[in-house]
This record gives structure tokens, sequence and C-alpha cells, in this order.
């Protein structure tokens, strides 16, 4: 076996060991740690969270995206994730994030142009349980911002 391939068959193994060894862990929301620190928090307090901003805001007045603008970007894949964006000029602070207005997730800062990863198994419904896609299971239909008493339609696209 030549030194090249050999070198890589050890990377990958040494690889798939370390993502084997984070899928026994139990209450985490991703395998890797979130870039954000305020998002790094364990399963049961993203669920407990998202319980204290139930229900969904139905009379929260209806802003205009190009007011606060923001994108979201849903990757279905391996990855489950959403990653969102402010694309304006200025931070937004004490950001509610719902999907499919049944699930949500507490952002406390959208720093400006800066990449957001909201694992699913980060945003929860009012019952504990936390997104999920499958066959069975609804996709992501839509993704508001509740910001400033004002819920904003971000559009979505999907990852490459």
């Amino acid at each position: 076996m030549n030194r090249s391939l050999s070198t890589g068959v050890l990377l990958a193994a040494g690889s798939l060991a370390l993502a084997a060894s984070g899928f026994g862990c139990s209450g985490r929301a991703s395998l890797f740690p979130n870039p954000d620190a305020g998002l790094r928090k364990p399963m049961e307090k993203f669920s407990a969270d998202a319980a204290k901003r139930f229900p969904y805001k139905n009379e929260a007045a209806k802003g205009d995206i190009k007011e606060s603008p923001a994108r979201a970007e849903v990757a279905y894949d391996y990855l489950k994730q959403i990653n969102i964006v402010n694309l304006s000029n200025a931070d937004y602070t004490d950001v509610e994030i719902w999907v499919n207005r049944k699930y949500v997730v507490y952002v406390p800062k959208m720093e400006s142009k800066v990449l957001k990863r909201l694992d699913f198994k980060m945003i929860f419904d009012d019952n504990g349980n936390y997104f999920s896609f499958s066959k069975e299971m609804p996709h992501v239909d839509h993704v508001e911002m509740l910001k400033d008493g004002k819920i904003y339609e971000m559009p979505i696209q999907l990852a490459d």
C-alpha cells in the first residue's frame, strides 16, 4: 500500500471514529459545537426556552422583510439544519425564529452579515419535540423572525 493511500485510510478511519463518538452523546443539539456561543446549549435548555415562547404570536404586526432583511437556507441532508443570515447593516437582538409557526428557537443576537446555524435539534414545539424531517414529517414551509414585536416572513432557499 502506498504512503498517501494509507494516510488517507487512517484519516478516514479517524474521522469516522470522531463522528461515531458524538452520536452517543445524548442531549446535544449537534455533532459539532455551534460557532455561536449563545447557541451552544443542551437540547433540554432549548426545549425549556421554547416552551416559554408559545403560543405562536398570531397577533404580532406583520413586518416587511425589506425593513429587516434576512433569509433562511434549509439543509435536509445529513446536516439537518437551517442557516439564517441578517442581511441588514445592523445587529438584531432578542430574536425568535419560528418554523412552520409550530417550532421556535431563541437567537440572542444576529450580527450583521453573519450566518447562524440552527440545527433541527435546537428548534422545539410546545410539547418538547424537536423539528425532524423524514418522508412522513412535513418540510420547512415557513421561517419567520419575531423581532421588536413584529413578525417577518423570511425567504427560504434549499442548501446545495
